[in-house]
């Protein structure tokens, strides 16, 4: 039996069996290693292939999208160059926002019918019928007037534009529209009026040179006034609607990029606007609309059943005025964000200066549709509505020579021949 000193202490082949194994291990070791090397190298390699097809990739994907994105690319530039262009002497060069929406269309159309550079842009939600502002803007391409998809939000497309065009005004007519929806989708309105108006000027007052803008605020923000006719110098500070909020907040934040940054501004507050490729959200559509179709429609009444009114405006007027609006403006004053000296801001009324009550246009309508409507009288609810509208356009006529020529009758009729032939109707009924 081994002693416990030749248990502990092995003999010397034992010992030589020990060093085979140890040498046996070394070699599996270094082998081991050798093959994780590898693997390292394997992996680091595969590491950085993945790093070059995903940056390939993303090189690709830039590419396709300035190729092919609904905004920005060669063919897109070219676009908006050839839109831009102006063909008279003294002519202007103008970026339209809303230029898919009723008054931004007809102002896009007579821009460019005079010589005007014209580019549009429009988002194209669906706050009412989409297919009606697609119209709209296959009739502006039939007159070669661009419109490029996309929201005044995007700071990216809008910066874009100006690095593509130098244009001498900006036209801003985007906005969410419509008194009551406010009740519904509040956050709309701030998106924007407040916010995409925000961003634009935040553009405008950086490029150089900076455009003078003119841009549509609203009758909307004489709110509870009584004073009538509505005027220019009249307190604005009681607004009965969201609406109302967001334009009247919007005449105060031009009023600060004036100050500070020297942008020549003009804010336009209209009244009523009406006339052929209208809203479908205004009373008068609707009303023509559902009477065409047999349905009742809802007239309101004001306290103690007085009939609302309101300072119906044709579309030609108001173009006129905005027309007059972008000739008159002054310069912007200011150069890369920083003014240079004092600009113009201006404020004027666009309306007709001649109310007209929701019952009597409906006579009218009655007379051109030849056909009895079916109503119903209901009380105002308080929803932001107000109960009658009337324009002071004293200080328009002076300084822009606006001066209104539709009455309601003339205008009404222009505007139901064009929905008889949009919507395919024969003698008061449809089409099939």
């Amino acid at each position: 039996m081994p002693s416990m000193e030749e248990a502990l202490f092995p003999s010397t082949p034992g010992k030589f069996k020990i060093d085979r194994q140890y040498n046996m291990w070394n070699r599996q070791f270094h082998r081991c290693f050798a093959s994780t090397s590898t693997m390292f190298l394997w992996a680091l390699f595969l590491i950085a292939l993945t790093a070059s097809y995903l940056s390939f990739q993303s090189f690709v994907d830039s590419g396709s999208r300035y190729f092919s994105a609904s905004w920005g690319g060669i063919q897109w530039e070219k676009q908006v160059r050839n839109s831009a262009q102006i063909h008279r002497s003294g002519g202007i060069s103008v970026l339209v926002t809303g230029a898919a929406g009723f008054v931004g269309t007809h102002v896009s159309l007579a821009l460019k019918k005079r010589g005007d550079g014209v580019v549009g842009i429009d988002n194209f939600n669906n706050y009412y019928d989409p297919s009606l502002k697609k119209a709209r803007k296959q009739l502006l391409n039939n007159h070669n007037i661009f419109i490029v998809d996309g929201d005044i939000n995007d700071f990216k497309m809008l910066s874009k534009l100006f690095d593509t065009v130098a244009f001498t005004h900006v036209m801003h007519l985007a906005a969410q529209a419509g008194v009551r929806y406010a009740m519904e989708n509040p956050q709309s309105y701030v998106h924007s009026n407040i916010a995409g108006l925000v961003n634009l000027l935040e553009v405008c007052k950086s490029a150089n040179p900076q455009p003078a803008v003119v841009w549509a605020s609203s009758s909307s923000v004489y709110g509870l006034n009584t004073d009538v006719p509505f005027s220019e110098s009249d307190r604005t500070d009681q607004p009965a609607s969201l609406y109302a909020a967001t334009k009247k907040a919007g005449e105060e934040i031009t009023h600060t990029y004036n100050h500070i940054y020297g942008l020549s501004i003009t804010g336009l507050r209209f009244f009523t606007v009406y006339g052929p490729w209208g809203r479908p959200d205004m009373a008068y559509f609707s009303f023509t609309r559902n009477i065409l179709q047999g349905k009742p429609i809802t007239v309101y009444r004001g306290k103690n059943r007085v009939d609302l009114a309101r300072d119906f405006t044709y579309i030609d007027d108001i173009v006129k005025g905005c027309l007059g609006s972008l000739d008159t403006a002054g310069k912007s004053t200011g150069s890369g964000g920083k003014k240079r000296g004092p600009a113009s801001y201006r404020i004027f009324n666009l309306g007709n200066t001649s109310p007209v009550t929701v019952p009597n246009l409906v006579n009218i309508l009655e007379r051109h549709l030849k056909v009895k409507a079916k109503r119903n009288y209901v009380d105002m609810p308080g929803n932001g509505d107000v109960p009658f509208t009337h324009a002071n356009i004293t200080l328009a006529r002076k300084e822009l020579g606006y001066k209104p020529t539709t009455d309601l009758q003339t205008g009404l009729k222009k505007f139901v021949r064009w929905y008889l032939q949009y919507y395919g109707y024969s003698h008061g009924k449809p089409v099939n």
